[in-house]
């Protein structure tokens, strides 16, 4: 059986082996050295400003969504435009915050919103939170303009797409602010781990303190000074003073070094996805049972796991049989977000989305990383074939 995924990190041997040895020297295992060369490194190789670690990418949206709300950026209430296609952990903290979320179909063809859709819908949106579904991605360029024009303010999920652009533009950079994930699976693990970065510097300080219960700690002296005269608090009383809504979401220094040891592969990994994904989409798009994905606008495609869409129910199952005898599928992200029970019991008003349905009920994706053998890469394209018997 070809699993989704193969191994807890990229190089495992030696990644374990250099853990091992961390652990064993290492005088402090909470969030400490390890996790904030992660975060400077990790900003160079996103070209952002700044980043923030967290314990997940779940904590990533949660911690950017309550910071937004801590800024005024956003307040209870204001709808917020979501992917119909994503992940449940991108909504939920939309919903628990008091927001709004809008379900925004996509585009058959890409698997993410598109132009026509923004436009749809734009007088109804303070935010639009756009998903990088599976390494791709629509006219984000068009979009950002769109929503600079409207007042909207644009955030990516880009969890599924780390090291993906669209001309020079690398996909997580369009937005105010992106999140990422390094769980198991993902383009870099770190077992659980995730980030929000962003440009912004007042963001950036207020993401600091809602990463770990709203006190100052983590924030420059310079920061923290400013802080401390306004709310006039002394030195002594400052190490438990909490100034905003916040949270726990700290990661640990075994999250940093995974990260810092993990990010040294990170091209070796985008390149070996992009090749996988080149192999794959060549079969899809020449075999009439499956709807072809379109990737012509984007330079480079940092796939997470090759998505599947049948032209019909009937094809659908056809494919699903072959493959689960082999290879391992699950379901595209979530199917249409709003099919979930959590999403059917707090929004009243279900947006219509055909294709998000479509890709609901015919779709599937199977795994695309890079330990993939050339056996078992050879093995995949034979089953994406038309009239493979």
């Amino acid at each position: 059986m070809i699993k989704l995924t193969k191994s807890s990190f990229y190089k495992e041997v030696e990644t374990k082996k250099s853990l091992i040895n961390f652990i064993s020297h290492a005088s402090i295992l909470s969030m400490g050295k390890e996790c904030f060369n992660f975060e400077k490194s990790f900003s160079k190789k996103q070209g952002r400003r700044f980043s923030v670690l967290v314990s997940s990418g779940s904590s990533a949206n949660l911690i950017l969504i309550q910071s937004m709300l801590n800024l005024g950026l956003l307040k209870k209430g204001d709808k917020i435009g979501v992917s119909s296609l994503t992940w449940a952990t991108n909504v939920m903290p939309l919903l628990q915050l008091g927001l709004v979320p809008i379900s925004l179909d996509v585009n058959i063809n890409t698997l993410n919103v598109d132009v026509s859709e923004v436009e749809k819908n734009i007088k109804k949106l303070k935010g639009l939170f756009i998903t990088n579904v599976l390494g791709l991605c629509d006219d984000l360029s068009t979009i950002q303009k769109i929503c600079k024009k409207n007042k909207i303010i644009l955030f990516e999920d880009n969890c599924e797409s780390l090291g993906s652009r669209m001309g020079k533009v690398i996909l997580g950079n369009f937005g105010l602010a992106s999140t990422f994930s390094f769980f198991v699976g993902h383009h870099l693990s770190t077992i659980e781990g995730g980030m929000v970065c962003t440009d912004d510097e007042k963001l950036y300080k207020m993401l600091i303190m809602v990463r770990a219960h709203g006190w100052d700690r983590n924030l420059s002296i310079k920061s923290q000074k400013q802080l401390r005269r306004k709310v006039r608090c002394d030195n002594f009383y400052a190490r438990y003073t909490f100034y905003d809504l916040a949270y726990n979401t700290r990661p640990t220094e075994i999250t940093g070094f995974l990260g810092n040891t993990q990010l040294n592969y990170l091209d070796e990994i985008i390149a070996k996805r992009q090749k996988n994904f080149l192999s794959f989409v060549s079969i899809i798009n020449s075999n009439k049972d499956f709807l072809p994905i379109k990737f012509n606008h984007m330079n480079t495609i940092s796939n997470m796991a090759m998505p599947v869409i049948c032209i019909s129910s009937k094809k659908a199952e056809f494919y699903k049989k072959r493959f689960s005898k082999i290879v391992e599928i699950r379901p595209i992200i979530a199917g249409n977000i709003s099919h979930q029970p959590f999403y059917k019991k707090y929004i009243k008003e279900i947006s219509n989305c055909p294709n998000a349905d479509f890709i609901h009920k015919n779709g599937f994706y199977f795994a695309n990383n890079p330990e993939l053998t050339q056996d078992e890469i050879k093995l995949i394209c034979n089953l994406l074939k038309l009239n493979n018997k």
